[in-house]
């Protein structure tokens, strides 16, 4: 008798906390919502359950479904400073408190995205200051992989953090910086989603339906299994090779001289890799959606450099796949163009640069030219200040009304062949040329030989004119074609102009 009423007693104490009402993790204590379009709720609770969600006025029921899931669709809302509670209410009720509403970033990408506000140049200074900022939220993504669309992720904290000098400096960076100019401009609340994955390829962050659907892109999952495919011969050299350092390093020992020798790495396991084609997306995407949002910063294309030919579409992919998944039209996506660093092997990154531009004839798209504000000798550059504003210029123009904010730097529109040299026009733009160094470095000419030598450059009014005497009948030129490129040339704004070449070699 008593193991059976320890048995129903456990039973109903199991059928009560599984009939709690359960909102999905982004909805927090201090979370931020989209303005001016509706705001899905969304969780789980015992399947049938009534669900009631209250919030800024509004009282919306629903019944969770056979599945044990359920959304509500709050109205639109205006933005709203003050500190509100969102009231879930099933079996059990959930208030969660210091909500505002206002603007929604995802910010996602790889290792330079990721970079926290406490590893840049400005820390000193930017996290005490953001005290002054508590409009500002963050919410962290924890890293996982998962082989099919996750239903929920988890959130690092357990809650969206408030700016502040406790947490500030564990923010991205670069969407601290972007949330920061969007503040100071709107005045309303600005809520950054991180979503990211340091070293990460681009392939990872997008749907299995979309690498599935364009022929083109058969080849990422013939390159995937080709490698898992060599996963078992690579374990047994790393054995081999464990087997041989050990000896060599007991040999040493008994003879007593010095081992410096490192030990073999052992290669990771396929199954785990952040790595595996669409594991960042079913992990850390999906299970975001539908979240009401504003757009998309993207900051990624390192681990990417070696496949300059493949970036464009696949960049061109993730922005539609990410609208269609969301479903909230053709909301904006910025990104930022690979920095001047010298990486090896030697000249791979202008092309994905190249390729980044490119993707800019996808609709509501925009890119921070960053060429002049890295650092050659480190693929993580501590300015990460100016990284984020020039993204904030591209959502501010374009998103928030801001006409008159200049969002770009120089970009070609032409090159012209004038007597040994070439006459280089640019876009239309409200903004002049300068050359705030001592001469105009970056550009380059070549011949029919295909060797570009380094050539002079003069601003003539909104043109610049290049010459070089080592090339006298040029048929070529570029700027900025390094991968640790010189750049010279800027808008009056101090924007850096857009890398480019005529040549197709």
């Amino acid at each position: 008798m008593r193991n059976t009423l320890l048995c129903l007693a456990l039973l109903c104490l199991g059928a009560h906390a599984h009939a709690a009402v359960v909102p999905a993790p982004l909805f927090t204590n201090n979370a931020v919502l989209q303005r001016d379009k509706p705001v899905p709720v969304w969780g789980t609770a015992d399947a049938g359950e009534k669900v009631t969600v209250t919030f800024a006025g509004q009282s919306l029921e629903t019944t969770a479904d056979a599945a044990g899931k359920w959304r509500v669709d709050l109205a639109a809302l205006p933005a709203n400073a003050t500190p509100a509670e969102l009231v879930i209410k099933g079996t059990n009720t959930i208030t969660l408190v210091n909500i505002l509403v206002g603007e929604v970033w995802i910010a996602s990408g790889q290792s330079n995205m990721e970079w926290t506000v406490n590893a840049t140049y400005d820390k000193a200074i930017d996290v005490p200051a953001s005290a002054n900022y508590p409009q500002i939220r963050h919410i962290k993504i924890k890293k996982t992989v998962s082989d099919t669309p996750a239903s929920t992720v988890v959130v690092e904290k357990d809650t969206w953090q408030v700016a502040g000098p406790d947490t500030t400096g564990g923010f991205s960076a670069v969407g601290y910086y972007f949330a920061l100019d969007v503040y100071r401009l709107l005045n309303v609340p600005v809520g950054i989603i991180g979503t990211n994955w340091g070293g990460t390829q681009i392939e990872p962050w997008i749907s299995p339906a979309t690498l599935a659907a364009n022929p083109a892109f058969a080849v990422v999952g013939e390159r995937w299994a080709k490698g898992v495919a060599e996963y078992p011969g690579r374990v047994k050299q790393y054995e081999t090779d464990l087997a041989a350092w050990t000896a060599e390093r007991d040999a040493a020992k008994t003879a007593g001289t010095p081992f410096a020798k490192k030990a073999p790495g052992k290669p990771g396991d396929p199954a785990l890799s952040p790595q595996k084609p669409s594991a960042l997306n079913n992990a850390m995407i999906h299970p975001l959606i539908p979240y009401a949002l504003r757009g998309a910063l993207w900051y990624q294309g390192e681990s990417n450099a070696g496949r300059a030919n493949e970036y464009s579409a696949l960049l061109a992919a993730l922005i539609t796949d990410w609208r269609a998944q969301f479903a909230q039209g053709d909301f904006p996506f910025y990104w930022v163009q690979l920095a001047n660093y010298q990486a090896s092997p030697a000249n791979e990154w202008p092309f994905l640069r190249e390729a980044q531009t490119k993707t800019l004839s996808v609709p509501n798209t925009g890119q921070a030219v960053i060429v002049d504000i890295g650092d050659v000798r480190d693929i993580h550059p501590r300015n990460k200040k100016d990284v984020g504003r020039r993204l904030a210029r591209l959502a501010l123009a374009r998103d928030y009304g801001f006409k008159t904010i200049i969002d770009s730097g120089p970009v070609f529109a032409k090159a012209e062949r004038e007597g040994a040299g070439y006459r280089v026009s640019f876009a239309p733009s409200t903004s002049g040329l300068i050359a705030p160094l001592n001469e105009l470095v970056g550009f380059e000419l070549a011949g029919e030989d295909k060797v570009f030598k380094p050539a002079t450059a003069v601003i003539e009014k909104d043109t610049v004119l290049v010459t070089s005497a080592e090339v006298t009948a040029p048929v070529a030129v570029r700027y900025a074609w390094r991968n640790a490129a010189q750049a010279g040339l800027f808008n009056k704004e101090g924007l850096p102009a857009v890398p480019f070449r005529t040549d197709t070699w």
